[in-house]
């Protein structure tokens, strides 16, 4: 394919698939579009070292302007696609440019959702996903003492242990009855609870938020379904995302929470494929899966470019993800839910353990605190398959090597 192709989106899995074109031997025109004022960075920094001034904003940045021209990429910033006309292969660009394609990529991500509680929308009530969200809390949370933040989700509790780690006042409100519930189990809640309360932090679980209190146009605290006022300087909101997959709902593209792909990144539509976290991967079961992490966006990235030079390359690895809270490193392997059996193998009170996770006696996930080596051999046996078993996982004096590939 010599036409041009256009990508929607300029983050993990635009840069990604655009890099991947250019290794792959495609000489045409490489256009990205990109709603932000800003060349792609790095987001999963924006709730963890970028909060507490570990990271910088220019080492978010994942390529230079000089980097990405020698590659003739051209990057539009602060540019809103508006409409894709799949007939004639143009995209509409906000303000009336429209940009031919031959090929066109859709890595549009995601959004925070909000939940409907009376005064969510007051300036003031922040949210996180974007570089200029992560300044606009970052700025805030040198003002505020305390802090609420409503959701106990990773992106909540890295944000809390981020503020803690300033000094603040920090109450975390959890509507289900226990952390983490959509991710993880609860062996792994009650640690992050633990772990939390350790360093000064108050959780409320079950914890039903009905209004955001407002004073002077700004919030002033949340109130519980028992009334409760719970005072707040600086209140987060970190419930979850949804796809923006709006544009290719309006271009007539299957959706069901996200943009659906098979495991080439390939939409219905023989022109445009989809990457990152604005996508649902149809399972060979018929299910759908939608995956937000780094690793998700950069192996979709490189499918959807080869997909667009009409090469089949399926991506079925593993999906893994971590969070970094204080002095505590996750790192998850596989996906855990829907398990019949979980031990753990290591020392909880030593924060250096791991989960162990069985459906039908065969292991299907691994979380791994503060045990980079269980990590990486549990990846290894959920890619080439492996024969261990929940008596094995449990036994620290088992290898685990031993059961990679069997």
């Amino acid at each position: 394919m010599t036409q041009p192709v256009v990508i929607i989106g300029a983050g993990q899995a635009a840069l990604q698939a655009a890099e991947s074109l250019r290794a792959d031997g495609f000489a045409g025109a490489i256009t990205v579009v990109g709603d932000e004022p800003h060349l792609p960075y790095h987001r999963p920094p924006l709730s963890k070292d970028f909060l507490t001034g570990a990271a910088s904003e220019q080492q978010l940045h994942m390529r230079t302007p000089e980097a990405l021209a020698r590659k003739d990429i051209t990057f539009l910033t602060g540019r809103r696609a508006v409409w894709i006309d799949r007939k004639a292969r143009k995209v509409a660009l906000e303000g009336g440019e429209t940009l031919p394609y031959g090929g066109l990529l859709l890595a549009t991500g995601s959004r925070p959702r909000l939940p409907p509680i009376p005064g969510v929308n007051l300036d003031g009530v922040l949210t996180l996903r974007t570089l200029d969200d992560a300044r606009r809390l970052a700025a805030g949370l040198e003002r505020a003492q305390p802090v609420a933040i409503i959701g106990g989700g990773f992106v909540g509790l890295e944000i809390a242990a981020a503020a803690r780690k300033a000094g603040k006042t920090v109450t975390v409100f959890e509507a289900a009855p226990r952390l983490m519930s959509r991710t993880s189990s609860p062996v792994i809640a009650q640690f992050y609870a633990d772990l939390h309360a350790s360093h000064g932090a108050t959780i409320h679980l079950n914890a039903k938020i009905t209004e955001i209190a407002g004073k002077d146009g700004r919030p002033a605290g949340v109130i519980t379904a028992d009334g409760t006022h719970h005072a707040a300087d600086l209140i987060v909101v970190g419930v979850g995302a949804r796809a923006n997959d709006e544009l290719a709902v309006a271009a007539g593209l299957e959706c069901d929470n996200g943009i659906i792909v098979d495991a080439c990144a390939r939409t219905a539509d023989p022109f445009i494929t989809a990457a990152g976290d604005c996508t649902a991967r149809r399972m060979p079961d018929g299910s759908l899966v939608r995956l937000e992490s780094v690793h998700n966006a950069i192996e979709q990235g490189k499918s959807a470019a080869a997909a667009l030079l009409g090469r089949e390359r399926p991506f079925g690895a593993t999906p893994r993800f971590w969070s970094d809270q204080y002095d505590v490193k996750m790192q998850m392997a596989g996906l855990s839910q829907g398990y019949g059996t979980a031990v753990t193998r290591g020392d909880i009170g030593a924060r250096k353990f791991s989960a162990f996770y069985f459906r039908e006696g065969r292991l299907i996930a691994v979380d791994s605190i503060n045990s980079g080596g269980d990590h990486v051999r549990a990846r290894k046996m959920l890619d080439a398959g492996n024969s261990l078993t929940p008596e094995q996982a449990a036994d620290a004096g088992f290898d685990l090597a031993s059961a990679i590939g069997k």
